[in-house]
């Protein structure tokens, strides 16, 4: 993670930015970007409208066609209660996504201003806030959201909540690198001397040009916290049952991952997909953003 906050915290290269038939040609030749972006756009339809994508409700069973194989009919196959587990996966995309899209505003939101004020303030603001990131980078971010979901309740909303605050200290770290790289720029330096204010430069040229490898971050942390919701969902601090999200999907077939696979690899492969798609697109960002 350290790697990672490092890489995105470089200061961007200055440039003109591509042609859009420029960067539409870029991305033909990515068809793993493509397949990525399909990925996303498809299970974002799956939380706006689960009911174009399938005719059965997440709580429909028949207990004669319990732990029944994929097939046509039941493409994920069915669990124990004989609900299908694709419609349940498909309906819970709204909860884990929900929650997730909290949790990566609240760090962005929190982190962003925390990290402007650290690298904009310097002096001995700058040293006690960091200070304070750094004990919570020194803490594992799983750990911490579930002290966090611990101290607030048991519920899908804490979980985001949790998920949210334990990224706070990765945003306020990456967004004083930029700030720090940006104030030692040429035209910073210009806007000063032809009479700026601080406030000024700071709205018109400090806080636009450090966003770039935050907004990145952000879309590499929807990967993360689709990930952390998913595993606080698994562990029990997440929604209750018979509520369908992926965490909670993957944990109610765990029991029986000898006999009848189907009832947690199909849920978590639907996660796999989602975390290693958003990943791609937060790279491919990054890289755009540096050409």
């Amino acid at each position: 993670m350290t790697a990672e906050l490092d890489v995105l915290a470089a200061p961007a290269r200055p440039g003109r930015a591509s042609p859009p038939a420029g960067r539409l040609g870029r991305l033909a030749q990515q068809p793993f970007l493509v397949l990525s972006w399909i990925i996303v756009l498809v299970v974002i339809g799956w939380a706006v409208a689960p009911g174009l994508f399938t005719s059965y409700g997440p709580y429909d069973g028949d207990s004669a066609a319990g732990f029944a194989p994929p097939s046509a009919e039941h493409w994920f196959g069915t669990d124990r209660l004989g609900r299908d587990l694709f419609a349940r996966s498909v309906y819970g995309a709204h909860t884990t996504l929900t929650a997730t899209l909290l949790a990566v505003l609240v760090a962005f939101g929190i982190g962003t201003v925390v990290g402007l004020i650290a690298g904009f303030g310097g002096g001995i603001v700058d040293t006690a806030i960091m200070r304070v990131v750094d004990v919570f980078l020194a803490i594992p971010s799983l750990l911490l959201a579930m002290v966090v979901v611990s101290v607030l309740g048991y519920s899908t909303q804490n979980i985001a909540l949790a998920v949210g605050v334990s990224s706070i200290a990765s945003f306020a770290r990456v967004m004083r690198a930029q700030v720090l790289a940006v104030m030692t720029q040429d035209y910073v330096k210009a806007a000063y001397g032809l009479g700026g204010g601080r406030l000024r430069v700071l709205v018109r040229h400090v806080v636009p040009n450090s966003l770039n490898s935050v907004i990145a971050l952000a879309a590499l942390e929807v990967g993360t916290a689709v990930l952390a919701v998913a595993s606080l969902g698994f562990l029990g601090y997440g929604a209750p049952p018979p509520q369908p999200e992926w965490g909670l999907l993957v944990a109610e077939g765990r029991d029986y991952v000898a006999v009848h696979p189907w009832a947690s690899i199909m849920p978590g492969l639907a996660l796999a997909l989602v975390v290693i798609s958003t990943h791609r697109i937060s790279t491919s960002y990054r890289k755009e953003h540096r050409r």
